[in-house]
């Protein structure tokens, strides 16, 4: 069984050194100076964001997105500093909290702090205006995800599930997103053929993933070392920030420990690591 960068037809590994990390200036943002001598603070700079696809200053022309998944951000905010307000258009935004509290508001007036384990989106269509800021004495980690939504111009709308809600039992898929075209009920809905999985595996628990011929899927190791495993290619150890490319037809399996993120989608034939 192969164990390092595994790479065939229905398998790609993308290790997080080959992520872009950004750490921009806190005044772009609307931000005081960062404060590194602070004990609360876990890096130096007020914002460490892990880019999978091209966003913002970082452009790779063969890394531009996968399916209907235009962006995947891993964000770390240090305490008291966030994102000021800002624009958003034709997107559904989706928004999943690891750890601390998120703190949203927006021009549709909703303001609302989620934790640990919550999920909520925005379809930002024909426009909306936001801001994201931790407001708490301790780090926040959230993972930030924009799709392609199935037409243009909607109408703007937000949701949320907040993670004391959430379907978040150990060792089984917790489905938090789904389509609004289908019939299956999750925590959140969106306007765009995808569906979102979280997974906390503990050592040596197993779950199963079975992707169709027409099918693929984006996998985020969000902590931990979960391997995932299929016929087609042996095995590959994932670990934190570490990500993977999935490819029907093949039933993939996950094994723990690990915290695991899981975006489906439709097969379009075009995105994806082009480049390694």
């Amino acid at each position: 069984m192969q164990t390092n960068k595994v790479k065939s037809s229905t398998f790609q590994y993308i290790p997080n050194s080959k992520l872009a990390v950004s750490e921009p200036n806190p005044l772009w943002f609307g931000n005081k100076a960062n404060q590194p001598n602070n004990s609360s603070w876990t890096n130096p700079n007020w914002l460490k964001s892990r880019f999978h696809f091209s966003f913002a200053e970082y452009y790779n022309y063969k890394n531009s997105k996968f399916g209907v998944l235009r962006v995947m951000n891993d964000d770390l905010v240090q305490p008291k500093r966030g994102f000021g307000s800002h624009p958003h258009s034709n997107a559904e935004i989706v928004t999943y909290i690891v750890e601390g509290k998120l703190t949203h508001k927006d021009s549709m007036h909703t303001k609302e702090t989620l934790g640990p384990g919550s999920i909520q989106f925005m379809t930002a269509g024909s426009g909306v205006v936001h801001s994201e800021h931790n407001l708490q004495d301790e780090p926040l980690r959230f993972i930030q995800m924009w799709l392609t939504p199935k037409q243009r111009g909607l109408e703007p709308n937000y949701g949320s599930m907040c993670g004391s809600k959430c379907n978040d039992e150990k060792n089984q898929w917790n489905h938090l997103v789904s389509s609004t075209d289908t019939k299956v009920k999750t925590p959140v809905e969106i306007n765009t053929d995808a569906n979102i999985y979280v997974a906390k595996l503990e050592e040596g628990a197993t779950v199963n993933m079975k992707l169709n011929s027409y099918r693929q899927a984006y996998v985020l190791a969000v902590d931990g070392t979960p391997t995932i495993s299929a016929k087609s290619f042996g095995k590959q150890k994932l670990n934190r920030h570490d990500a993977a490319e999935l490819y029907g037809e093949e039933t993939f399996t996950f094994t723990g420990p690990g915290h695991v993120l899981l975006v489906e989608m439709a097969k379009d034939g075009a995105g994806g690591r082009k480049d390694l």
